[in-house]
């Protein structure tokens, strides 16, 4: 095709190109963003961002130092400061000297940020039904179960193994 007779919808359907939804990086990036947005919109109203939630889910099971969360969310440590500094003003967190090792903080959730967790859980609902709407509770487990071994194996963090090394010999 040349500039004359530019390619049509028609024609990439016919020839099977040009369709993003075939490569699943595409897919997953297209997604991704989608999710991204509407998630921040939702979360917008408790002044929240993904990777704020995303702390807070982390630290709502137990107290963290901070490189571990650092590797959790694989960022680099001036971003994960930068977070906790949010939280920490909004009274959703609390950081404290490891008492065993003054060089580490530890990070904690407070009673407030168990609230706002626990609160959150029905906008993750409500936007995990929007976004998966076409898929059955069973599809949703299956696309839950795919997703996290592909972001939890040796590929998803390749010095990962050499980042747990690290932080057992920190501990």
């Amino acid at each position: 095709m040349d500039s004359a007779n530019p390619v049509t919808v028609l024609d990439v359907e016919r020839s099977g190109r040009g369709d993003p939804t075939s490569r699943l990086s595409l897919l997953l990036a297209k997604r991704g963003s989608l999710t991204d947005a509407r998630l921040r919109t939702a979360l917008g109203a408790n002044r929240l961002t993904p990777r704020h939630t995303m702390v807070l889910t982390y630290l709502g099971s137990e107290p963290a130092c901070q490189q571990v969360l650092v590797d959790l969310l694989e960022v680099d440590p001036s971003v994960l400061v930068t977070i906790l500094n949010e939280l920490e003003r909004a009274e959703l967190i609390h950081r404290r000297r490891d008492p065993s090792d003054r060089r580490r903080h530890i990070v904690e959730i407070t009673p407030s940020g168990g609230r706002t967790l626990n609160a959150l859980e029905a906008t993750f609902t409500e936007v995990e039904d929007e976004l998966f709407a076409d898929l059955s509770a069973a599809e949703r487990d299956t696309l839950r179960e795919l997703l996290s071994r592909v972001t939890a194996g040796p590929d998803a963090c390749p010095d990962k193994g050499l980042k747990d090394k690290q932080r057992m010999e920190r501990q």
